[in-house]
């Protein structure tokens, strides 16, 4: 992997990851942009305890353009893009309407692929390898910034999850706080370990799930499956057999892997409801160990905490979507329609 870091016109960083290491990226940005201003600011909810973004320039952001005026495909000729040169492999750069800035945070774009009609069930092997190094890339240079806490990659896929631009991209959220979702784990984790003893809780999932039947597929190195819980109609959890905190953990027989075992599980998705429907939407997300500190989770390191990718669709059944509605929305409780064991038989059913 060869990396590449260049800013674009109105001073965002931008960074290219290219398979070749002779690869030469030296095209400047020629667009007239001022430099970017946000009114990113992060408000604590005394009564939940969480945080809220309040970032009210994201009401201008791009929203559905034309594929011929897409700013994720590479620049060509007059056409002037967030992307200076005229191709890529895969790129990751500062989000011009970022829900998070400065001392509240930072938030990246990450393009997969060059290609506007392709998705990231269609790469290559080798391409997925280099998305993941970026990634990995990204959670250590973010995580040495100051106001950072918890760095977040995730893709979201269709417009039913709320997508706007249809180049195949994710993101990556740099949080300047650990967030409720992984304060959850962390707590369960403690109470977990003080009352069996040191026993830890995700090592005890993973061993409950891999003697079980919601698993979905395995390797030598990963395994995903359904959970017992599951919150969403279709939802996976893809672990790391050695149990590691983040991305930066993961040893090179793991990271070899990964991309045949994660293609195969976003293809099985879009196969999910059958020939003939349109592409499963789904959100993808990494879930990673704080950086801060975690005094507050009694007798909890990071080494205790499992790398572990969440993947689900609110999409239930053939042309039916799971809304999050009164209670889910109002009080926080799921109401699953799929059960899981059903869900990971069917994910089994559409194997390759």
């Amino acid at each position: 992997m060869k990396k590449t870091s260049t800013r674009l016109a109105d001073g965002r960083e931008l960074i290219y990851y290219d398979l070749r290491d002779d690869t030469v990226r030296d095209a400047v940005d020629r667009r007239p942009l001022e430099r970017t201003v946000t009114t990113s600011e992060v408000r604590r909810d005394v009564l939940l305890g969480d945080s809220v973004a309040i970032a009210s320039h994201r009401q201008g952001r791009t929203y559905h353009p034309p594929a011929d005026q897409c700013p994720l495909c590479p620049t060509t000729g007059d056409r002037l893009s967030e992307i200076p040169d005229s191709s890529y492999d895969v790129v990751v750069f500062e989000n011009r309407f970022p829900s998070l800035a400065g001392d509240s945070g930072r938030c990246e774009v990450v393009c997969f692929t060059s290609d506007h009609d392709a998705s990231f069930a269609s790469l290559t092997e080798e391409q997925v390898a280099l998305v993941l190094d970026a990634w990995t890339d990204r959670t250590s240079e973010l995580s040495h910034l100051p106001s950072v806490e918890q760095v977040f990659c995730f893709e979201n896929r269709g417009e039913e999850i709320g997508v706007t631009l249809g180049h195949p991209h994710g993101q990556i959220y740099a949080y300047p706080f650990t967030t409720p979702r992984t304060a959850l784990m962390l707590r369960s984790l403690a109470t977990h370990k003080e009352a069996t003893g040191g026993e830890n809780l995700f090592d005890s999932v993973l061993e409950r799930e891999l003697a079980g039947e919601r698993v979905v597929l395995e390797g030598e190195h990963w395994v995903a499956f359904v959970p017992y819980a599951a919150h969403w109609p279709y939802e996976v959890h893809l672990y790391p057999k050695r149990r590691v905190p983040d991305l930066l953990g993961l040893d090179e027989a793991a990271r070899t892997e990964f991309p045949k075992v994660y293609l195969e599980l976003l293809r099985r998705f879009d196969r999910i409801f059958g020939e003939g429907e349109p592409p499963t939407p789904y959100i993808s997300a990494w879930h990673q160990a704080p950086f801060g500190t975690l005094e507050e989770f009694d007798g909890v390191s990071r080494d205790d905490f499992a790398l572990h990718l969440e993947l689900f669709t609110i999409r239930r059944t053939s042309g039916k979507l799971k809304f999050l509605a009164g209670s889910e929305s109002g009080m926080s409780v799921f109401i699953n329609d799929v059960p899981p064991e059903f869900a990971a038989q069917r994910l089994r059913e559409v194997a390759s």
